[in-house]
């Protein structure tokens, strides 16, 4: 249950972040969840939304530098330790994680985190036999 993220390469100059905002509403694209890591010169913009692959063409066809990349979506108890147990099961397995952003979920009691790691299958496969919930990206296109 791997999702795909949009990642962006953009200049790290005014208006810029507002106009992958703009250009990515104007096609009826949702975002979900975004994270952003800047430099002095440029920043990488990661999103996840609704619709990635028409996402990517979008952004592709007005010229951004973009790709995709798997990730995986983590439900996690919105609660003080709720982290640090799925955390845990990571460390346990030997798992190691490139990055993670989170967002939490208006519906419910929970936090979706999500998270890029080197070994997304094995992840998706012990994450579920420790009884951690990954989500697919039907469930988070429609939160």
């Amino acid at each position: 249950m791997k999702l795909q993220q949009v990642s962006i390469f953009l200049e790290n100059k005014k208006g810029r972040l507002a106009e992958v905002a703009g250009l990515i509403a104007q096609k009826g694209i949702n975002i979900r969840a975004l994270a952003l890591a800047d430099t002095a010169d440029f920043g990488v913009l990661r999103l996840i939304v609704n619709d990635p692959d028409r996402c990517f063409e979008v952004l592709k066809a007005a010229g951004f530098v973009a790709q995709r990349t798997d990730v995986i979506a983590v439900e996690v108890d919105d609660k003080p330790g709720g982290l640090k147990r799925v955390l845990d099961v990571f460390d346990r397995h030997g798992l190691n994680i490139e990055y993670m952003y989170a967002f939490v979920e208006k519906k419910s009691d929970k936090a979706i985190v999500i998270v890029r790691v080197d070994q997304p299958e094995r992840a998706i496969e012990v994450l579920g036999a420790e009884g951690v919930v990954v989500l697919s990206a039907d469930v988070i296109g429609k939160l």
